[in-house]
């Protein structure tokens, strides 16, 4: 993303991670990845990249800046990806450079090994890498990027198994964190979840082809048939003999990111066979019961708080409405603004529909709090367009933590709710009342009936509790202090 399309309410959201996808068995492979890429286009903007295998022409590859649909929707680009089989991947960063991106940080990353050579696509953050650089390149590896990905091309170069499946599990081996992996050879596409599942990865049958996918909304919009979703700690290897599912890592109970069911997914996808949209609406639902309050409309700080707004007035019996309407083409608008434009911030995405709240008292309903400045604009644009009061209602519980596994989250002095109680955020946004769900009650939304269990969480929520799974190693070394034991 160029610094100029970085607005304050971009700025004030926890970014997404990555996207990936992969196809085999089908005819011109790279049409059905690009697709795939741009229904997966929310969780990277920053930048993509297709490589393909193709028996005429060998592997090939294009790593493009900005949009799917800016990029990989050029026949003349497309005519140099052929094959049955390809993978693409993209991008917001999270580990490696942020804001100043090099084309060579973009994936997949591809290597050449003694058997041929492998692609790699990865969703997620490893943990321990900059130990694992380290080490690589005190045994001689050169690396090309700055990302934490890269690490798992060197790890498999220098394995000694015999077959590009197996020494991807040699590697994955070595890494700690999260990932969802997508790798692709000559002739197999292979697919891995790290062993708590962290982060997703589905599995769809196109005609006499294979897809794999970070969320079922990417099997749609090729039409393909969603079969199911890998396994925590297992890998699918697939090629036109059919699929051979294994487990490479010990078993242990998983921990998918609960904020994918706040936030990241998109709604029409089905997480745990259950739609993300509905999680969503009954975060909406438990939020009225746990925070009721006398009010007027419902407004949803669009789009990711509308399905809980819906859920909110729904339980409450507050009248739903739009209050609050974004500009959906706000991204190319200004190519260069000026400083005045630049300063508009929250303008530039969100116009308050002054006719219909003039006069109310507003529950404004959204997903998240991460500093609190984007919440604040929003009031203020609320109660200039004339609203009598303005109560802020949170889908998720306060954001005390950074989370280390594949998300960009700001470092935890500058999250708000690190810093401050509830009534002191109140304040500092300046509404009448500020609630958050609770996070027994986010579990209750997302399928949970009893509510978190404690002693073994059965999601990772480390961005509320500051309950790490895995230790993130390299931020420790850095001086980054867990949480104290209770």
């Amino acid at each position: 993303m160029q610094p100029w399309l970085s607005h304050p309410f971009d700025d004030d959201k926890l970014k997404e991670e990555c996207g990936i996808f992969g196809a085999v068995g089908v005819q011109d492979a790279a049409n059905f990845v690009a697709l795939g890429l741009h229904a997966l286009q929310h969780r990277g903007q920053e930048a993509g990249g297709i490589i393909t295998y193709d028996d005429a022409r060998g592997f090939q590859s294009a790593h493009r800046f900005g949009l799917v649909r800016d990029n990989f929707t050029s026949a003349k680009l497309m005519e140099t990806l052929p094959g049955s089989i390809g993978i693409g991947h993209v991008r917001y960063s999270t580990a490696g450079s942020k804001g100043a991106t090099a084309i060579r940080d973009v994936q997949p990353f591809f290597g050449e090994f003694a058997m041929g050579g492998a692609a790699i696509a990865h969703n997620g953050n490893i943990t321990n890498a900059n130990a694992i650089r380290r080490e690589l390149i005190d045994r001689g590896s050169i690396f090309q990027s700055s990302s934490d990905s890269e690490c798992i091309i060197h790890l498999m170069a220098r394995s000694i198994q015999k077959t590009i499946a197996e020494r991807l599990k040699d590697a994955l081996r070595r890494v700690e964190g999260a990932f969802s992996v997508i790798a692709m050879t000559r002739t197999k596409l292979i697919g891995v979840r790290d062993q708590l599942g962290v982060r997703p990865l589905v599995l769809g049958r196109i005609g006499d082809g294979w897809a794999l996918a970070s969320e079922t909304c990417a099997l749609d919009i090729i039409g393909a048939d969603f079969v199911r979703e890998i396994e925590p700690g297992e890998m699918v290897v697939i090629d036109t003999k059919g699929l051979q599912s294994t487990r490479p890592f010990e078993r242990t109970p998983s921990r998918f990111c609960i904020f994918e069911q706040v936030y990241f997914s998109r709604p029409d996808s089905i997480i745990g066979g259950r739609s993300v949209y509905e999680t969503r609406r009954q975060i909406g639902v438990e939020l009225a019961r746990e925070a009721p309050v006398e009010a007027d409309l419902v407004c949803p700080v669009p789009d990711s708080g509308t399905p809980a707004a819906i859920g909110y007035s729904q339980e409450s019996g507050i009248p739903f409405a739009m209050g609050i309407i974004r500009n959906q083409y706000m991204g190319r608008t200004f190519i260069e603004p000026s400083e005045q434009i630049r300063n508009m911030g929250v303008r530039l995405k969100l116009n308050v529909n002054r006719a219909l709240v003039a006069g109310k008292r507003i529950v404004l309903v959204d997903d998240s709090v991460v500093r609190g400045t984007t919440s604040q604009k929003i009031k203020e644009m609320i109660l200039e367009a004339g609203a009598r009061e303005v109560h802020f209602r949170i889908a998720s519980p306060p954001t005390t933590w950074p989370c280390f596994y594949g998300v960009d989250t700001p470092e935890r002095s500058k999250l708000l709710a690190a810093r401050m109680n509830e009534d002191e955020m109140r304040d500092f946004i300046g509404v009448e009342s500020l609630k958050f769900i609770s996070l027994d009650g986010l579990y209750r939304a997302a399928g949970e009936a009893g509510g978190r269990n404690a002693a073994c969480p059965q999601f990772c929520d480390a961005c509320f509790s500051g309950a790490y799974p895995v230790a993130p190693s390299d931020m420790i070394e850095r001086g980054f202090e867990l949480k104290a034991a209770e």
